[in-house]
């Protein structure tokens, strides 16, 4: 019988050779797939070609915008401006009292903040169309929503590196604009969005009024272990860092930053949050030096928790937008120096 069997040291080879070969595969997909693990555009199915559209939820005063970045990239983009007409639509707020209604429309522009959203790692821009209206109709913003390269029906193949690029092209647009560089512009990133963002403050301090952040990471090696528990022993071949904790200290201590967490997220745990809400504390803790006293970084810095929110519908939890639209109304009317 013992013919039939292989010797234990031939078992132990085979065993071997067979961890071997899965933990070379393993390292082989993290390194080279790692791309369609972190950006999968096509997922729900058709989000590459099926996007909707503002003028789907009934908001008609919107821009199919084509971007072009450095690198030759086209991207997609929709631009909702901000309207007198708006004051006829049953789900629009009216404007503040300080905006007189004599004003012209390319005025009223002008003295509305501008948002740019950066959305999350699946789907497309079309899919946040609703939250967007949020911005437009309710607090009465302009809204550039982005889709990056390789998502939507944008050109190109999303990365790190090329995704920063088409995060600084959507905001150079604005700040060329003769309108919306006199705004203040407002970034709202939502998971990997919120990575884009703080990228972006980080090398622009001076252009950006404000920050909004949702359920987003210190870096992707560290959510490796959460997400991808199995690879986590190879985490460090992840050459797609984002590596947020590391930037934030560029972002000026008189920024407002709204955190808003989700404690039941499935993504992305709590605790980075909570890191990243800690390094932001980090960048000015109150201290003397010289006869001056350094203000602690978390003074303009607001953070929520909610309690039953995921990483996909912490924006539906009671108290979400009433915390955003407070975090907004609360900026300075006057904009940012975007000369």
């Amino acid at each position: 019988m013992s013919r039939f069997m292989p010797s234990l040291e031939a078992f132990a080879k085979g065993t071997l050779a067979t961890a071997a070969g899965l933990s070379t595969l393993s390292v082989g997909l993290l390194w080279y797939g790692q791309g369609y693990l972190i950006y999968p555009s096509a997922f729900p199915a058709g989000s590459r070609t099926e996007v909707a559209h503002p003028r789907d939820f009934g908001i008609a005063n919107s821009e199919d915008l084509e971007l072009v970045t450095p690198d030759g990239i086209t991207l997609r983009c929709y631009m909702l401006r901000q309207s007198k007409q708006l004051r006829s639509e049953p789900n629009a707020s009216s404007l503040p009292d300080d905006t007189d209604s004599d004003i012209s429309e390319e005025e009223l522009v002008a003295r509305r903040p501008t948002v740019i959203m950066f959305h999350g790692n699946a789907g497309n821009h079309g899919h946040r169309i609703p939250l967007a209206q949020v911005f437009y109709m309710r607090m009465r913003c302009n809204v550039l929503m982005m889709c990056y390269r390789g998502y939507g029906r944008s050109d190109g193949t999303p990365s790190e590196q090329g995704i920063q690029m088409d995060a600084q092209t959507g905001l150079d647009y604005l700040l060329q604009h003769s309108s919306y560089k006199q705004t203040p512009i407002i970034l709202y990133g939502q998971s990997i969005g919120g990575a884009v963002s703080i990228d972006l403050i980080s090398k622009n301090p001076d252009k950006i009024a404000a920050l909004i952040l949702e359920n987003t990471f210190t870096s992707l090696p560290s959510l490796i272990p959460h997400a991808l528990p199995l690879l986590s022993p190879f985490s460090f071949l992840c050459h797609q860092k984002w590596d947020s904790i590391s930037k934030v200290s560029k972002i000026p201590l008189h920024t407002p930053i709204l955190m808003l967490s989700g404690l039941q997220d499935e993504v992305v745990p709590k605790e980075q949050m909570s890191l990243l809400f800690e390094a932001i504390a980090k960048r000015g803790e109150r201290r003397t030096s010289g006869g001056k006293e350094y203000k602690t970084g978390t003074e303009n810095t607001e953070y929520k928790e909610f309690p039953n929110g995921g990483h996909n519908d912490t924006c539906v939890q009671h108290g979400y937008w009433t915390a955003i639209a407070n975090f907004i109304a609360r900026l300075s009317p006057s904009p940012v120096d975007n000369d």
